[in-house]
């Protein structure tokens, strides 16, 4: 055989070979990067062993520029295979671009019910394009020392919740570890977090999105003025404390309540000596049912364009599984699986919020479906809206004016 004809087949056997290796790695991109350990040394090895020969890699992305640089991937066809999907807009953009398989008729969808599907759906509810994977849920957590040195009770209504606060303020204690530099922080841990007591969860939430309700409705307009009163509790120098602070200073016991998303767990329980409690969202008045925010976080999706599309499937097809749902559930501390399987929730506080389920009302973040199109967003309203009523700088009343004037020159609510 002439030299260069042997030197061709083998580059020729040597490229099979690599389209071979490559057809089997299926390439996962998430903005989650603190999910990395857990991926690599847990899910990924879990999986694997039940489908040999494909292979997993989890590629991530900075959270604040993922849903960009995923977007500009995906325009280039140079995207992974299993793509993390946003909640609602941002994916259903990706989906209406072409960018994501449908997954009408998928069958893991059937572990999921109607309410995790929602944030991954067509508006007309017809087409689903991610596969529904965890929810994060809003409460408060407590310094159960402080608490006890101090004989407080865990705090259930609105005026209980101010009592509490006030005793901590002459106790010579910060009440609150908050802070409005990071305005997002004023929004998602606590307007988010209160606000629905105020607002009757879904049916508020519902309200405003049908056109039925404004944000200038006592309901609405409640929330922001309970969420002023807490501003005195925040601590000294507020304006200038970020998320990062307000987590430091709880950790080290220099506050005595976190506004916090179940998210934050894994980072308190990693600190030594805090002994830590949860309560849920206070009720505005006694006697009514409590109101939490359990929102629909992560889910997952199938480039269109996926170079490795039947192995892309079949990890999808895990990720609805029960294995999956015990594993994430219980290694991603504060993610709780949107799938309909029983799952035996190990953490402490993490069961401790998910317990809430059964005997709050539930909803998810109030910009979330359709309210947030706008521009700028209605997100990016309500975080400069939220600071400026916890500094003073706007009223309670103003605050919800300044919402309303923005959905009215852009909403117009969908059919029904």
């Amino acid at each position: 055989m002439p030299a260069r004809r042997f030197v061709c087949m083998a580059l020729l056997a040597l490229l099979a070979l690599g389209l071979q290796v490559r057809a089997g790695t299926v390439v996962l991109e998430s903005w989650r990067v603190d999910d990395r350990p857990l991926w690599e040394n847990v899910l990924i090895p879990a999986f694997e062993r039940k489908h040999p020969g494909i292979t997993v890699k989890y590629v991530t992305t900075s959270p604040t520029t993922y849903d960009d640089s995923l977007t500009d991937r995906l325009a280039k066809d140079a995207a992974g295979d299993v793509l993390a999907c946003r909640p609602f807009d941002a994916s259903l953009a990706l989906y209406r671009k072409g960018y994501l398989e449908k997954l009408n008729g998928f069958p893991g969808l059937v572990n999921f019910n109607a309410r995790s599907r929602m944030a991954w759906q067509t508006d007309d509810g017809r087409d689903i394009f991610c596969l529904p994977v965890a929810s994060v849920i809003h409460g408060f957590l407590y310094n159960k020392k402080i608490f006890e040195r101090l004989g407080l009770a865990v705090p259930a209504t609105s005026d209980d919740f101010l009592a509490a606060l006030e005793t901590l303020r002459r106790a010579g204690t910060t009440p609150l570890a908050l802070g409005t530099a990071d305005k997002w922080e004023a929004t998602q841990t606590l307007f988010t977090n209160i606000g629905p007591a105020w607002w009757r969860g879904d049916d508020g939430r519902r309200a405003l999105v049908s056109g039925k309700a404004r944000f200038t409705d006592a309901r609405f307009v409640s929330a922001f003025e309970f969420e002023r009163r807490l501003a005195p509790y925040l601590p000294r120098g507020a304006a200038a404390q970020g998320y990062a602070d307000s987590q430091r200073q709880f950790a080290q016991g220099q506050a005595a309540i976190y506004p916090a998303g179940s998210w934050d767990i894994a980072y308190f329980n990693k600190v030594t000596g805090l002994d830590v409690g949860a309560f849920p969202p206070p009720v505005a008045h006694a006697g009514e049912r409590c109101q939490i925010s359990d929102h629909m976080d992560i889910g997952a999706g199938i480039n269109r364009h996926a170079r490795n599309k039947e192995e892309a499937y079949r990890l999808l097809a895990w990720m609805a599984t029960q294995e999956f749902a015990d594993l994430y559930t219980n290694r991603a501390v504060g993610f709780f699986s949107l799938s309909t399987h029983l799952i035996a929730i190990t953490d402490p506080l993490a069961k401790q919020m998910a317990s809430w389920r059964d005997k709050c009302g539930t909803s998810f973040r109030l910009t979330a479906q359709f309210l947030n199109r706008g521009s700028p967003s209605l997100d990016q309203q309500l975080w400069n809206v939220n600071a400026a009523v916890l500094t003073g700088g706007l009223s309670p009343r103003d605050a919800a004016r300044r919402l309303q004037q923005d959905l009215d020159r852009w909403y117009r609510p969908p059919p029904d």
